[in-house]
């Protein structure tokens, strides 16, 4: 037997449908305010920082809470 994609899952990350749009809108405006602004360097490493340390932030919170559920349901 294959092992189909979650329904409540697009992704790998086990990220619901909102999560994974609102982290998809991150990226876009990280790329828009790395490539496509005329602002300093150091700040475009600083707009990156933030942006992979949300993304970062919230698969964490994400699994932590799955976790949770699972040590409760089990």
């Amino acid at each position: 037997m294959s092992k189909g994609w979650d329904d409540k899952t697009s992704l790998k990350l086990g990220l619901d449908k909102i999560q994974e749009a609102l982290v998809l809108a991150l990226m876009i405006v990280f790329f828009v305010a790395v490539f496509y602004s005329n602002i300093e360097f150091l700040y475009k490493i600083i707009v990156s920082v933030m942006v992979f340390s949300i993304i970062f932030l919230v698969e964490l919170v994400n699994q932590a809470i799955r976790q949770k559920e699972n040590t409760h349901a089990g």
